[in-house]
C-alpha cells in the first residue's frame, strides 16, 4: 500500500454527491489543491485505494522513514518528554505545599496528556491526508499568515533553543563528571578543560551521533535516553529519601514577610514551574509520522498506546521526583539545578564516588540522546529549504554539512548565552500556548463541532484559559528578572 498524501498547506475539498451516492462512495474521492511545487503536491481524485505520494516527503529526515512502530514511539516520547527540568518539581511545592502541589501536578498532567490527545487526532483530521510537522497543522487551521505568527517561534525556540540548553546542561554535567571521577586521584594528573571547551566537546559527540538518516533511525539512540532519564531520576529520588534528611527542615515557605504582591508572583512561578516540567508537544505530530498509515489502519491507535505507556512512565517519574524531592530537602532545596544540586550539596560529600558518577554519566547520556531527537525537527527544517529549492533529495555531504552548520550554531548560542537558563521561565512562558492552547483552538477549527456544545465549550475555555496563563507565567518571569536580577554572562561559560 503506498503512504498516504502528505498535507502542506493544502485545503480538502469534498465533490458535492448527488443524492444517491452513499457515505462509502464519497469517501472515494478527495480533491487536493495547491500549489505545483512538491512541497504543495496538487492531487485530483485520489481513490483511496491508492494513494498518490508527495516525492518531497520521501526526502525529508521527519517523513523519510515511515516504518515506525508503538515501541519506536514510546522511546521517542519517553526521551523527549522528561527531563532535567523535573528535577525542579520540588522547588514548586516548596512554594504551594503538598496538597496544592499535588493538585497542581495532577491538573498540569491531565491538561496537557489532553492536548496531546488531540494533535494525535488531528494528525490524520481527513482520510488521505496527514499533518506530520506542527506547524503544518497549525497553517491548516489557522491560515498561512497567522499559522506561521502563532506557531514559528514557539516551534524553533523548543527544538533549537532546547538543543542549546542541552549543550549547556550536557557540558556542564560532563564537568562535573571529570571532577567527581579525577578530582584527589592520583593516578589522574588531567586538567579540567574551559565551559566552552565542555560545550564544544559535548557539541561534537552529539553532532556524530546526528549523522544517523531520519528520526526513525535514531529509535535505538531514543530507547537509550528513555532508560538514562528513568534511570537518574529514580536513583535520585532514591537516594534522596533513603539518606538522613538536613537539620532544620520544614514545609513552609522560608520567607514569611514577603507582601501580598511578592507571594502572589511566587505562586504563579511555582505554576510555571509545574506546567513547563511537561515539554514534548512540539515533536507529537512528528513522531507520529514516522508511523505507517492505510484507510484500512492508520497511526491514531499504535500512537495512542505509545502515548499512553510513556506517559505512565512520565507520571510516575514526576510525581515521585516531585513528592520524594519536596518530602527530603523541604524548602531548602535550591531553586537551580534542584533536585540534583540538593543531592549533591547535602549528601555529595558522603556518597561513593561511583554512584555519583553514574548519575552524572547518566544525566550526561540522556543529554546526547535528547539533542537527536529535537535536532531532528531543525535538520528537517533546514532540508525543506533546500529540496523545495533543488527539486531533489539532499546528497548525504549536503546533509551533512547543514548538520555541522546547526551543530556550530547551537555551541556559538550556549557559548554566547550561558545564562539562556535563567531565561528559560520567560521563554517558556511564552511558548506555554503551543502545548496547552492552540490544539484546542486547532481541534475546532479542523472538526468544527457544535458551537455551544459541551466539546467546543471546553476546547474554548482550555483554550482562552492557556492563553491567560501564559500572559500571567511571563509576567511573573519578567517580575522575578526585574528583582532578582540577570547575571548575562556573554561568552564566559563557568
Amino acid at each position: 500500500m503506498a503512504e498516504m498524501v502528505e498535507a502542506n498547506y493544502r485545503k480538502v475539498m469534498p465533490l458535492s454527491p448527488s443524492n444517491t451516492q452513499s457515505l462509502a462512495e464519497l469517501m472515494q474521492i478527495i480533491t487536493i489543491t495547491g500549489s505545483s511545487d512538491p512541497s504543495r503536491e496538487s492531487t485530483t481524485s485520489t481513490n483511496l485505494q491508492g494513494y498518490q505520494h508527495n516525492p518531497q516527503e520521501a526526502w525529508l529526515p521527519i517523513t523519510e522513514s515511515r516504518n515506525g512502530n508503538t515501541f519506536f514511539a514510546t522511546s521517542h516520547l519517553l526521551c523527549s518528554g522528561i527531563g532535567m527540568q523535573a528535577l525542579v518539581l520540588p522547588v514548586a511545592f516548596a512554594t504551594l505545599g503538598w496538597a496544592w502541589g499535588i493538585i497542581c501536578l495532577s491538573l498540569a498532567f491531565v491538561w496537557q496528556l489532553y492536548t496531546i490527545f488531540l494533535l494525535v487526532r488531528l494528525h490524520e483530521p481527513v482520510p488521505g491526508i496527514r499533518y506530520s510537522r506542527y506547524l503544518q497543522l497549525a497553517i491548516a487551521s489557522f491560515g498561512p499568515k497567522l499559522g506561521k505568527l502563532l506557531a514559528m517561534f514557539p516551534v524553533m525556540y523548543l527544538s533549537g533553543g532546547t538543543c542549546a540548553l542541552l549543550v549547556i546542561n550536557g557540558g556542564t554535567t560532563m564537568e562535573l563528571f571529570f571532577k567527581t571521577m579525577c578530582d584527589n586521584e592520583a593516578a589522574c594528573h588531567a586538567e579540567s578543560l574551559t565551559g566552552a571547551e565542555w560545550f564544544l566537546v559535548f557539541t561534537c559527540v552529539a553532532i556524530l551521533i546526528a549523522q544517523l538518516p531520519n528520526l526513525n533511525s535514531i529509535a535505538g539512540v531514543s530507547l537509550i535516553g528513555a532508560i538514562t532519564v528513568v534511570g537518574y531520576c529514580t536513583l535520585i529520588w532514591i537516594l534522596s529519601i533513603t539518606s538522613d534528611r538536613p537539620k532544620g527542615i520544614s514545609y513552609s515557605q522560608s520567607d514569611m514577610v514577603k507582601s501580598h504582591m511578592e507571594k502572589f508572583n511566587d505562586i504563579l512561578n511555582a505554576i510555571g514551574i509545574t506546567f513547563l516540567a511537561f515539554r514534548g508537544h512540539n515533536l507529537i505530530l512528528e513522531i507520529q509520522g514516522t508511523l505507517p498509515s492505510s484507510p484500512k489502519q492508520t497511526s491514531y491507535k499504535p500512537m495512542c498506546k505509545g502515548v499512553t505507556i510513556s506517559y505512565i512512565v512520565i507520571a510516575i517519574c514526576q510525581f515521585a521526583l516531585a513528592i520524594g524531592g519536596f518530602w527530603a530537602y523541604g524548602n531548602q532545596i535550591p531553586y537551580s539545578g534542584g533536585l540534583l544540586s540538593a543531592f549533591s550539596q547535602v549528601h555529595g560529600p558522603n556518597t561513593p564516588k561511583l554512584m555519583m558518577g553514574l548519575v552524572y554519566l547518566l544525566v550526561l547520556v540522556n543529554c546526547l540522546c535528547t539533542f537527536q531527537v529535537y535536532a531532528m525537527i531543525v535538520f528537517d527544517n533546514l532540508e525543506v529549504r533546500y529540496t523545495t529549492k533543488k527539486k531533489q533529495p539532499c546528497p548525504r555531504w549536503v546533509r551533512t554539512c547543514l548538520r555541522i552548520f546547526f551543530g556550530g550554531l547551537v555551541v556559538f548560542v550556549a557559548v554566547a548565552l550561558p545564562f539562556l537558563g535563567s531565561l528559560a521561565a520567560l521563554l517558556g512562558g511564552i511558548t506555554l500556548p503551543l502545548s496547552l492552547a492552540y490544539p484546542c483552538f486547532m481541534w475546532i477549527a479542523m472538526k468544527k463541532p457544535r458551537p455551544n456544545g459541551v466539546v467546543w465549550s471546553l476546547n474554548l475555555g482550555l483554550g482562552y484559559l492557556g492563553i491567560v496563563l501564559s500572559i500571567l507565567l511571563v509576567i511573573a518571569a519578567a517580575c522575578t528578572l526585574a528583582d532578582k536580577g540577570l547575571n548575562a554572562n556573554f561568552f564566559k561559560p563557568k
